[in-house]
């Protein structure tokens, strides 16, 4: 069974020319370990709010993932030691709370709908 993760990870800057290439490896890592992406956004490069491997910037890369619960160990050992990697986090997603974040933008709609309809 898969459960819904997020993935952060910060890349290194001098990539940010040719991000095609860590990304592809980054995806492999995942569909390696029988993960599934369901949704990727380049943040762009940001600065750091401290010096990592004396790098000031790193480029942002949040993705969300489905993984088997057995093979995050492994995902994360594979990030550890990768070169382009500066740092990553990689969070279980609450389902409860997704739950009530879709379940407030339904109202959210359905309250605007009976605003245009008074109009």
């Amino acid at each position: 069974m898969k459960r819904d993760y997020e993935l952060v990870v910060l890349l290194h800057p001098d990539l940010e020319i040719d991000l095609e290439k860590p990304l592809a490896k980054l995806r492999k890592i995942i569909a390696d370990n029988k993960g599934d992406i369901t949704k990727e956004e380049n943040w762009g490069k940001r600065k750091l709010a401290y010096s990592i491997k004396d790098e000031d910037f790193a480029m942002y890369v949040y993705m969300e993932v489905a993984l088997p619960a057995e093979t995050v160990k492994k995902l994360q050992s594979t990030l550890n030691i990768t070169d382009e990697v500066l740092r990553y986090l990689l969070t279980a997603v609450d389902p409860k709370a997704v739950a009530a974040k879709l379940e407030a933008e339904e109202a959210a709609k359905a309250e605007q709908s009976e605003k245009k309809e008074e109009e």
